[in-house]
């Protein structure tokens, strides 16, 4: 989509070592200089950092290749080559980097804490001078090794938007307006199905210390799982957000049956969805019988799960918005509250966690390489 890049694939590869030298200090008056041949330098790693500033992937999307540089070579009079330029790689929070052939997690970035960095390939020592190889037995080696070669990847890089609250709910049910209404963004709003093409951000106010994000997605439609419409290419978004909210049209004729609808939408892109605390807002109530569809909404609901709230509401005239923005704080203000008492009573995190879940933002999958900072010794060894 223009303007929003979630999903990226790159190639990324480490610098290679420097050569190692060979060469002899020759001095007058110093017959016997011996060797002199420096180490080559280290090649570059390849690091990925997070950045607070960037929202997407759009950075780094059309750029394919990212290479760190080679380390230079040794050189005599013992000097060594420069180690290699790192490639510093910026993403927004709530990436996540996999392997482009078996989609295994490498490194999550959900629970970046400020600038946090992660060195993915680090690049190939420099081989040694023939200063090295001097003994008792051979006071002029005529060896030195090659530098160690990097590593190169193939990463598919994916973007979930981090918030505390989703909407959720068909084209033109008035999530766009919800967000105007509740918060500072300003998304494209017009009265036809799909105004919504990327996802938005938005923050409410709670207090001069707190605030909530909301995310609202492009509109879900029956078969959006299994590639219709927008399909699920959004879906992802609303996997990390700590609580639903439905919004349902009650001017639509298929109103009665929007909920169910939605629900096994999510329920087929994943089960760890409908487990999320959510509410449910009724919207347009202030279309002729659309208050009276909004009771018969809400009833229903209650009925298949009494501790999900049922709000009527108007967006366009503000009626009922101050109980649901008082619904949606308390919705996300006892999810944070459970979260962190599971995090606090929590060890080590089970295999069958939840994986979407205050859970899998803990037990990230990331690689932790041996650090070695041995010379690489070479073909003697």
């Amino acid at each position: 989509m223009i303007g929003f890049a979630d999903e990226a694939l790159i190639e990324v590869r480490s610098g290679n070592g420097g050569n190692g030298c060979v060469a002899f200090r020759r001095e007058k008056y110093i017959p016997h200089g011996g060797p002199n041949g420096g180490d080559g330098g280290k090649g570059g790693d390849v690091i990925f950092t997070v950045k607070r500033n960037l929202r997407t992937l759009a950075n780094i999307r059309h750029k394919h290749c990212f290479k760190a540089r080679n380390g230079g070579d040794g050189q005599g009079w013992n000097r060594y080559g420069a180690d290699g330029e790192d490639c510093v790689i910026p993403v927004p929070p709530g990436t996540t980097i996999r392997d482009a052939e078996t989609e295994e997690i490498i490194y999550d970035f959900s629970t970046a804490k400020g600038d946090e960095s992660f060195t993915f390939l680090k690049g190939g020592n420099g081989g040694w001078g023939n200063v090295h190889f001097k003994s008792s037995t051979n006071q002029a080696p005529k060896q030195a090794n090659p530098g160690q070669k990097g590593e190169t990847r193939f990463l598919k890089l994916e973007l979930s938007i981090m918030a505390d609250a989703g909407l959720v709910g068909f084209p033109n049910a008035g999530k766009s307006s919800l967000l105007t209404f509740f918060t500072n963004a300003r998304p494209k709003i017009a009265p036809y199905p799909f105004t919504t093409i990327i996802p938005n951000l938005g923050v409410l106010r709670v207090d001069d210390e707190s605030d909530i994000i909301i995310a609202d997605i492009p509109g879900i439609i029956e078969g959006a799982s299994e590639g219709l419409g927008l399909g699920d290419t959004f879906l992802k978004h609303i996997t990390r957000t700590a609580c639903l909210i439905f919004m349902i049209d009650c001017s639509d004729e298929n109103y009665l049956s929007a909920y169910d609808t939605l629900c096994n939408e999510l329920r087929n892109y994943s089960d760890a969805l409908m487990e999320k605390p959510r509410i449910v807002l009724c919207n347009k109530i202030d279309v002729d019988g659309a208050f009276e569809r909004a009771v018969e909404v809400q009833e229903e609901i209650r009925a298949a799960e009494p501790d999900t709230v049922v709000i009527p509401v108007s967006v366009h005239t503000g009626r009922g918005m101050k109980d649901a923005q008082h619904q949606i704080m308390e919705l996300v203000s006892k999810q944070e509250k459970r979260e962190a008492s599971a995090d606090s009573g929590a060890g080590d995190s089970s295999d069958n966690a939840n994986q979407f879940g205050s859970s899998f933002m803990k037990d990230r999958a990331y690689i932790d390489d041996d650090d070695d900072n041995v010379q690489y010794p070479g073909s003697e060894q």
